[in-house]
């Protein structure tokens, strides 16, 4: 098969609304780790971040004290998912999948120019179950995730590494796609020479994200046909 295209997403705000359930599993996992539940911070402020950098912001500024910062996500991550498991599955509503995915995902997966990946700052576990809740995971075989590391613009290179693997197809930067709804995301793409499509359907305007200045910034993904011809331009 001839790929042409490395098309990487970014899952909350992008692909799925998950209406607050991460969020709250990871205030429930610190609550019931060290007895003391964040307060006063706004999420905002962490959309795009990795779960290993949230989970450290978070201890630091409530302070917990007496705390390994190099050990304390590892601490945190199996309540984390034990919470975040909860959290799908007793919730009356399901997970969101935001206007246009379903349909640009399946342009994308009988187009033979593309491939199709993760860069998310969920850790692996946590993206598989929230991608599972919304129905999307065979749409994804490959990814980057926080649990390879903290730092958000280490992940493309990790993710470009295991699509050459999986894919057996060499990509060229220009070729590469971060599709994401924060500056972060348009920041790690950026950071390696990657192109990047930044969509408002998370908590940042159009305008507030043209700011950082993407390759290509949409209101959604709704109008698949043209999506698809951005991505492949």
């Amino acid at each position: 098969m001839n790929h042409s295209r490395l098309l990487l997403f970014d899952i909350d705000g992008t692909l799925i609304s998950s209406g607050g359930r991460g969020k709250n599993a990871m205030l429930a996992a610190i609550g019931a780790l060290f007895g003391k539940t964040p307060e006063n911070f706004s999420f905002k402020d962490f959309a795009g971040s990795t779960d290993p950098l949230i989970v450290r912001t978070l201890i630091q500024k409530n302070g917990i004290q007496s705390v390994d910062p190099d050990t304390t996500y590892e601490k945190v991550l199996p309540h984390y998912i034990a919470f975040l498991e909860r959290e799908l599955n007793d919730h009356p509503e399901p997970v969101k999948v935001l206007p246009g995915v379903k349909k640009l995902l399946d342009l994308l997966q009988l187009d033979q120019q593309c491939c199709l990946g993760l860069v998310t700052g969920n850790i692996a576990e946590g993206a598989k179950m929230k991608l599972q809740s919304a129905g999307l995971t065979d749409y994804f075989s490959i990814g980057a995730y926080g649990s390879d590391a903290a730092n958000r613009n280490l992940l493309p290179p990790v993710a470009v590494e295991r699509a050459t693997r999986k894919f057996d197809r060499q990509f060229s930067p220009e070729n590469i796609w971060v599709i994401g709804d924060t500056p972060r995301d348009i920041a790690c793409a950026k950071a390696n020479e990657f192109r990047s499509l930044a969509v408002a359907t998370g908590g940042w305007s159009t305008a507030q994200l043209q700011a950082h200045q993407p390759d290509v910034t949409l209101p959604d993904l709704s109008d698949s046909q043209k999506v698809l011809q951005l991505l492949k331009n």
